[in-house]
């Protein structure tokens, strides 16, 4: 017998910006609709750049409107109605703004399977962990993108142990891999041929601490004026730390690249990827360093080590310690180019072993196939 699942799904997300857990809704939307998904999504807050990727791949996108820090009830409204027209058999929410709303828009519509996704594990404050336990009933399964959050979530009652789940990011290895004659002509084009390259791709924005790095790089330049540094990204605390790093005499050193459409190629241009982050959950970017052949030298929070092997694919450090993180970039620095060469190629292995997009989209038609068959809402035929 073989179980016929309906393929009707909306994805509802509380940004469509460059953040990690966009990045993956868009890859499992495209991926679901490759296996024959009918799939839509629908963003809390104006659409962003990554938008368009959904565009190109032909899958319906709408946004709320909502305000950014300005909670408007309304949107409850427009996405009950949203939902009561598509009729899907799955809504799969992301991010803790997403997934309360999806929640409340359930008391409105009949949603036959509701799917939370958390991608931190600190959602930066206790209501927040509070109205998570408060609308628990609202929703059939909650899932988190590490270990370290799922855990986390049960230790301070956030979702009960029996309704949450522990299922990672997926990475395309196909989109993110190592590619010599990119690196360089990138190199080429920075201008930065022979230099030790690392690399940072993330948000402006306190979760990143790149206080922390900038301290660390200081440290790091001083000792070995041929190390260069690249970060990527966008946020609030943007100027402040171009700021911090003109007062730290690090301005031939840095480049601010703003956001970037070419973040594989960045990766290939890079000798090693750095990140300083106070928390995390399961960074997608670190993902992408270690399918593209990156060693690492990361903070030791959120999931960071269920993607960081401790002396094989690269060094954890403690958060908010700029000692331990230049101490362990220079030690990373200080290691024959082969040795580096295998970390990257152990990275590269343990990504596809474990996070490989299409084993996460196989994961979730099983998770959506059970959830079905629990409302009854899945019939079995003969095989053919």
């Amino acid at each position: 017998m073989t179980a016929i699942v309906p393929k009707r799904i909306v994805f509802v997300i509380t940004t469509l910006g460059m953040g990690g857990a966009e990045t993956q809704l868009v890859r499992l939307a495209t991926g679901l609709k490759g296996r024959g998904w009918q799939v839509s999504v629908v963003s809390l807050i104006p659409m962003e750049y990554i938008a368009k990727n959904l565009e190109q791949a032909q899958i319906p996108a709408i946004s709320l409107s909502m305000k950014p820090g300005s909670p408007d009830p309304r949107a409850v409204l427009v996405l009950a109605r949203y939902l009561r027209e598509q009729k899907p058999q799955i809504v799969h929410t992301h991010m803790v703004h997403a997934n309360l709303l999806g929640r409340v828009a359930r008391l409105l519509v009949p949603v036959p399977v509701l799917i939370s996704t958390a991608h931190n594990v600190n959602e930066g404050s206790r209501w927040r962990e509070i109205a998570y336990r408060l609308t628990d009933p609202l929703c059939d399964l909650t899932t988190q993108v590490s270990q370290a959050g799922l855990e986390r979530y049960v230790d301070v009652g956030a979702v009960p142990k029996d309704k949450i789940r522990f299922v990672p990011n997926g990475i395309n290895s196909l989109e993110f891999s190592p590619n010599p004659q990119l690196r360089a002509r990138l190199r080429g084009e920075l201008g930065w041929e022979e230099q030790f390259i690392w690399l940072a791709v993330g948000r402006f924005a306190e979760a990143k601490d790149y206080p922390n790095m900038m301290q660390a790089f200081a440290r790091v330049h001083a000792l070995r004026p041929e190390a260069r540094l690249m970060i990527a990204g966008l946020g609030e605390q943007m100027k402040a730390i171009q700021q911090l790093a003109q007062t730290l005499g690090l301005d031939q050193a840095v480049r601010f690249l703003g956001l970037r459409k070419d973040v594989a190629a960045l990766m290939n241009a890079a000798d090693g990827y750095v990140m300083s982050s106070a928390w995390e959950g399961l960074p997608m970017v670190l993902l992408e360093a270690a399918s593209t052949g990156l060693p690492m030298v990361v903070t030791d929070v959120g999931g960071n080590r269920e993607v960081v092997q401790e002396g094989q694919t690269g060094y954890l450090v403690p958060p908010g310690n700029p000692e331990s993180l230049s101490a362990a970039m220079i030690r990373l620095m200080t290691l024959p180019e082969m040795q580096r060469q295998r970390m990257g190629e152990a990275a590269q292995a343990f990504v596809e072993q474990r996070y490989s997009l299409e084993s996460v989209l196989t994961q979730w038609e099983t998770i959506y196939a059970e959830q079905l068959r629990r409302k009854g809402l899945a019939t079995e035929v003969k095989d053919a």
